[in-house]
């Protein structure tokens, strides 16, 4: 195949995407029954046209019945008056209104056909538009429902464009979050070394050092004395209900 061949039958494939992207179904059955329905009234203008035509060639032969008639008669009376001359006159008068009739009504059956299929075939068009009108009306209830039933399944599953990234989102405040968590450990850990100081803390660090032992003796000699506050005797023993001491004036088993 060409570049050309291959360039014009991607240029038809982008196209073809293009307008399918474009399309939208309620559109195209809208359009394609306003057609019929154009189609229609063209069909119906056409037999208008026929049948009045029709009927002006009716008229006409009515006219030609009405002159022959009446040469007829203006023959006869000719006849009567003994006038031969005037009786041969409208003879031909007759004659050619008999002609003119007979091709007038040549037209006329050449039309009535015609004006027959126009009939049939309105008929059938506009039985064929009421069936497509209700299918139409049809599909796009359909189409609606589907419409419906896919925002739905796109709002639950977050496949649909308001909620299309609500899982990338999540994951993103989950990271920072965890980010901003083990940063602060990481700087807890770094205050508790020593590496960052508090700011509103002047003291050096043999200070702190200090301060944090004498903190541990504080206790260590707050723990003697509850100790020796107690008594030896609950020192060691089990911690049960049944071993603690009891009160004082209480001497029963």
């Amino acid at each position: 195949m060409s570049i050309l061949g291959r360039v014009a039958d991607l240029f038809t494939a982008k196209t073809h995407r293009l307008l399918n992207a474009l399309e939208d179904p309620n559109e195209v059955l809208d359009l394609s029954y306003e057609k019929m329905l154009s189609g229609l009234q063209e069909t119906k203008a056409h037999l208008a046209d026929v049948i009045a035509q029709q009927k002006s060639l009716e008229r006409q032969i009515g006219a030609a019945d009405h002159e022959i008639a009446g040469a007829e008669d203006d023959a006869a009376t000719a006849v009567r008056a003994e006038r031969d001359d005037l009786a041969k006159a409208a003879l031909v008068h007759r004659r050619r209104a008999m002609d003119n009739r007979a091709m007038l009504e040549q037209a006329l059956n050449a039309i009535l056909p015609q004006i027959a299929k126009l009939t049939d075939y309105q008929q059938r068009l506009q039985e064929r538009i009421e069936k497509f009108r209700a299918q139409k009306e049809s599909m796009k209830a359909g189409y609606a429902a589907a419409q419906a039933q896919v925002k739905a399944q796109q709002s639950l599953t977050g496949i649909g464009e308001r909620l299309g990234g609500v899982a990338e989102t999540y994951q993103r405040a989950e990271d920072r979050m965890l980010a901003t968590r083990d940063k602060a450990d990481a700087m807890d850990s770094m205050i508790e070394q020593g590496i960052v100081n508090d700011p509103l803390d002047k003291r050096s660090s043999a200070e702190k050092e200090l301060a944090a032992l004498r903190d541990k003796h504080a206790v260590d000699d707050d723990l003697a004395a509850l100790k020796a506050q107690i008594g030896p005797k609950v020192i060691g023993s089990s911690t049960s209900a049944g071993n603690l001491p009891k009160p004082d004036g209480d001497t029963k088993s």
